[in-house]
């Protein structure tokens, strides 16, 4: 396949992601050492338990609102940016409340740890509204590789200080408070990367599109987010919080690549694929070229993981090996599907996204029920097969277009 200047362009902005993702997933990996040396099994459940509830939370900020922004007109854009930014300061309150109200109701069930570890990471919504106008503009003038190094520092300070705590404090709240303490960083960074400040002269624009846009997208994050974690929460109920644990770090070893390169590569797939007048045929070519990228890695991680993972975790942590080979996997179908979930949207189609998605996160549901008291290794395996099944049936029409016409018919 001939590569364009312009799919020149979409993979200098995806290495730019990518690099910024391997350093991050480097210093992540050293939290993950740590960790399993460091805390128990059920520490680790527990903070897994926190963290799925939070990261379920934190998915209704991405409610559509900084894509207006990048693919508004020129014409449009003060007027959208202003009314974009009185939506992000109310959105983030609206969370605040909600999560700091969800760890009271947890107290109150009698679950302390997990009640206080959501609470103290609803303080990051805090940092988020005063720089999330300047990133959509920064990504609409093609900043990606800058906004990719400050969401890269960030990270790897949030890890570095996670392993400060690990070893001088080691407890469950590691592996969330690195987060609110390094918000900061991301803030002040994507600041004056693009400044902006709000015009009084400009009447923002209407709310009603932000709504009817927005709501179709806020429903997809919000279900893309239960397909990640709301096996989590079944294992924990069904396994207990040692049993979450070790679910935990099998996935997060397994998953973490393809998660991270999916979420970079969304970012770019949307702002690139904004700007195309051959919607379908770039999009075909980006997933591909998307896939060509990645596919080294994975299979690498994949093949690796019987020796990096007990020379890393320790050999108790032996039993998880063939579980994060399984779960490497899930990146391919996971790649294919975000460009073609890009193209949705970009055709006005988010609720077929949030079809899809919400069939993927029913399947997977059922998947962890029913494999769940066979073990990790039946999990993962029911993991992967789930999850291509229904992603690459979803993304056969962009990719092999012969169906797509039998498809919208149906």
């Amino acid at each position: 396949m001939q590569v364009s200047a312009v799919h020149k362009a979409y993979l200098k902005g995806l290495m730019s992601y990518g690099a910024s993702e391997m350093v991050a997933k480097i210093s992540r990996l050293f939290v993950v050492v740590v960790i399993a040396r460091m805390l128990a099994p059920e520490q680790v459940g527990l903070a897994a338990a926190a963290f799925a509830i939070c990261e379920t939370i934190k998915a209704l900020t991405e409610n559509g609102v900084g894509q207006r922004i990048i693919a508004a007109s020129d014409n449009e854009l003060e007027a959208t940016a202003a009314r974009a930014h009185w939506i992000f300061w109310r959105w983030a309150m609206a969370l605040i409340a909600f999560q700091i109200g969800l760890a009271a109701v947890l107290f109150a069930c009698g679950f302390p740890v997990i009640a206080g570890l959501v609470a103290v990471a609803a303080l990051e919504y805090l940092f988020m509204p005063g720089g999330q106008v300047q990133v959509a503009l920064a990504m609409r003038e093609g900043r990606h590789p800058q906004v990719a190094t400050i969401a890269g520092v960030q990270i790897v300070s949030a890890n570095v200080l996670t392993i400060l705590l690990a070893i001088v404090l080691p407890s469950p709240i590691v592996l969330i408070l690195p987060r609110v303490l390094t918000a900061p960083i991301w803030l002040i960074a994507v600041r004056r990367l693009r400044p902006w400040r709000k015009c009084a002269a400009v009447t923002p624009e209407p709310i009603a599109p932000f709504v009817r846009y927005g709501l179709p997208v806020l429903g997809v994050e919000a279900v893309k987010a239960m397909r990640m974690h709301s096996d989590k929460l079944i294992v924990g109920a069904l396994l207990g919080a040692e049993g979450l644990g070790l679910y935990f770090m099998a996935f997060n070893a397994g998953l973490n690549i393809a998660t991270s390169y999916a979420s970079a590569l969304a970012k770019i797939a949307f702002s690139h694929l904004s700007q195309s007048l051959r919607l379908d045929v770039d999009a075909r070519q980006s997933g591909i070229l998307s896939l060509i990228v990645i596919s080294p890695f994975i299979i690498a991680q994949a093949l690796l993981a019987p020796t990096y993972v007990p020379l890393l975790l320790g050999d108790s942590w032996a039993d998880v090996v063939p579980a994060v080979s399984i779960l490497c996997l899930c990146a391919l179908p996971l790649t294919l599907w975000t460009v073609a979930a890009a193209r949705l949207r970009l055709r006005g189609q988010p609720e077929i996204e949030l079809g899809v998605d919400a069939l993927l996160v029913l399947m997977l549901t059922l998947s962890a029920v029913v494999t769940a008291p066979m073990g990790l290794t039946a999990m993962a395996t029911g993991y992967l097969v789930t999850t291509s099944a229904v992603l690459l049936l979803a993304s056969a029409p962009l990719f092999l277009p012969s169906l797509s016409k039998p498809i919208q018919e149906i």
